[in-house]
């Protein structure tokens, strides 16, 4: 079952759902979930290794992030990929999961999302690839709402999220074993 914002609402106000969000999501969200906006850029570089116990990700370099005092724009160009951060953070209790969609906007300017789900447990910020697909620039401007989230009720049991990510990091320092 998706949970309408109402509930959602309630569950930030009283369990901090999600932290951070804007004034426009916390009074009048639209649709089933809140939008999230861009807080930093990462340009990657190196090579990501994913073994059966073992993985390294790619290095990351932060480029650009959210300054609420000056308006910044970070240009996708054509057949460019980033990591991205929003500035909310979730904390999803064991009973909740979480979808993340690219806004409209976004795809329709030929940028894709390696979005996906948020575990129940999961704690922290959130980082996703954009890859612009299309023959044209994007610009997007720091602080723009770039993804919509919704929340899925669990039922049944679960196992919470008890991998290396929690808390919102964004690259790995080392080659690692996986939990």
């Amino acid at each position: 079952m998706i949970l309408g914002v109402d509930e959602l609402l309630k569950l930030v106000s009283e369990k901090k759902l999600v932290e951070g969000l804007s004034e426009r999501e916390l009074t009048n969200p639209e649709g089933c979930g809140f939008d999230l906006r861009l807080g930093k850029v990462w340009e990657i570089s190196g090579e990501t290794f994913l073994g059966i116990t073992d993985r390294k990700s790619v290095e990351a370099k932060l480029v650009m992030e959210y300054d609420e005092t000056e308006s910044r724009v970070f240009e996708l160009k054509p057949g460019q990929q980033v990591l991205v951060t929003i500035i909310e953070k979730i904390n999803l209790p064991d009973y909740l999961t979480v979808n993340f969609w690219l806004r409209s906007t976004l795809y329709r300017g030929g940028v894709i999302l390696s979005g996906g789900n948020g575990a129940p447990g999961y704690s922290g910020e959130i980082s996703f690839t954009l890859f612009n697909s299309g023959e044209c620039t994007v610009k997007i401007e720091m602080g723009a709402r770039i993804v919509h989230m919704m929340f899925y009720e669990v039922r049944g049991k679960t196992n919470l999220y008890r991998g290396q990510w929690q808390g919102g990091r964004v690259v790995t320092e080392k080659k690692e074993t996986q939990v």
